[in-house]
C-alpha cells in the first residue's frame, strides 16, 4: 500500500500515517505501510538498529508509536528488568518502557493525542520519532548492563546515566 504523496517540510499537516511515511523517505529510512492505519520501519541509533511502529486509531485520534531496541527479557531476568524498567521510567517524560508480554520484549511506548482533525504535522512526527530514539539511545546501555552485564537495575542505571552525561 502506498500513501498518497505528502511533500516533506511543506508546513502543512497530512494523515499520520501518510506524515509518518513522508518522513522516513526523506530520512531514507526503511519504512513500509502495512495497514491505512499502520506504518513500520527501521531506524539507526546510536546502539543498535530500532523497530518503530506507530498505529493509527482514527475513533480516538489517537497515534501510538512503538520503538523496539530489539532486545528480549530472558525468564531469569524477568525481577531485575521490572525494577530497571520501574526506575528508567521515572526518568522519562514522555511515553514509557514496558515488557510486551508476547515474547517478552523490551519496548518504548507513546501514545499521543491529535487535534480533532485527526492530523500530524511534520514537527510532531519529527519529534515522535526522535523522542522515542532518543529515549532508547538513553537507556539501551542500561538494559545491557542488566541483561548481559550482570549488574544490579542500580548499578546499571547509575552506569548509564553517568556515560550519557559524559557524552554531551
Amino acid at each position: 500500500m502506498r500513501a498518497r504523496e505528502v511533500e516533506y517540510g511543506t508546513g502543512e499537516d497530512a494523515a499520520p500515517v501518510e506524515m509518518l511515511a513522508a518522513l522516513f523517505d526523506a530520512r531514507g529510512w526503511a519504512c513500509e505501510i502495512t495497514s491505512q492505519n499502520e506504518i513500520a520501519g527501521e531506524v539507526q541509533g546510536s546502539w543498535a538498529k530500532y523497530q518503530i511502529k506507530a498505529i493509527w486509531r482514527s475513533e480516538d485520534n489517537v497515534l501510538q508509536l512503538l520503538c523496539l531496541p530489539d532486545i528480549r527479557v530472558s525468564e531469569d531476568k524477568n525481577r531485575a528488568a521490572y525494577e530497571l524498567l520501574a526506575m528508567v521510567n521515572e526518568q522519562v517524560w514522555l511515553g514509557h518502557f514496558d515488557v510486551w508480554s508476547n515474547g517478552n520484549v523490551l519496548l518504548y511506548r507513546h501514545g499521543a493525542l491529535l487535534g480533532d482533525d485527526g492530523l500530524l504535522s511534520i514537527q510532531q512526527a519529527q519529534a515522535l520519532i526522535e523522542t522515542a530514539i532518543d529515549e532508547c539511545d538513553r537507556f539501551y546501555p542500561a538494559f545491557q548492563f542488566v541483561f548481559w552485564g550482570d549488574k544490579s537495575p542500580r548499578q546499571a542505571l547509575e552506569s548509564a546515566m553517568v556515560d550519557a552525561v559524559g557524552e554531551a
